[in-house]
């Protein structure tokens, strides 16, 4: 099993509408960077996620959630020409961009911040604290995993 992290803005689709989806599943359409998608293409039915609420007042991971499909082709390349994610070298014989299927495990008890993160010195090599670093889709390593989860229980 591996572990990523994938980040949403949650007034777009946050842990609460994954959670409040009938069968608490839905696709991950919409990634629009190389690197991403081919993290994505990684993914396997089972790995873990950490679902991250980006662009708000306190960024941070919120939840916990599952790998059920893997990598297939993301139907929002071309199925709509006027849609935010339409590429027009994307088709549905040949598409450029990938989706995976994520269902919700649980919320965290609480928000684990993106500062809290960046204060512990054993995450230091991670992307998400890294300087620069905006990809939607990361992996997360064993360890870092581990010790997030570990921040859950303190305040």
């Amino acid at each position: 099993m591996a572990y990523w992290l994938m980040k949403s803005e949650p007034d777009v689709f946050g842990i609460d509408h994954l959670a409040n989806r009938p069968t608490q599943t839905e696709g991950w359409d919409g990634v629009r960077n190389y690197q991403a998608r081919n993290f994505m293409r990684s993914m396997k039915i089972g790995d873990l996620v950490f679902f991250y609420h980006s662009n708000t007042k306190e960024p941070g991971i919120v939840g916990i959630a599952e790998i059920v499909r893997e990598a297939y082709p993301d139907h929002t390349a071309w199925d709509n020409p006027e849609g935010k994610y339409f590429d027009p070298k994307s088709t549905a014989d040949k598409s450029r961009w990938d989706m995976v299927d994520l269902r919700f495990v649980r919320h965290l008890k609480r928000n684990i911040t993106l500062q809290e993160m960046k204060a512990l010195p054993q995450l230091e090599h991670m992307p998400l604290v890294r300087k620069g670093n905006r990809l939607s889709v990361m992996p997360v390593t064993d360890a870092d995993w581990h010790a997030i989860l570990e921040l859950e229980d303190h305040a």
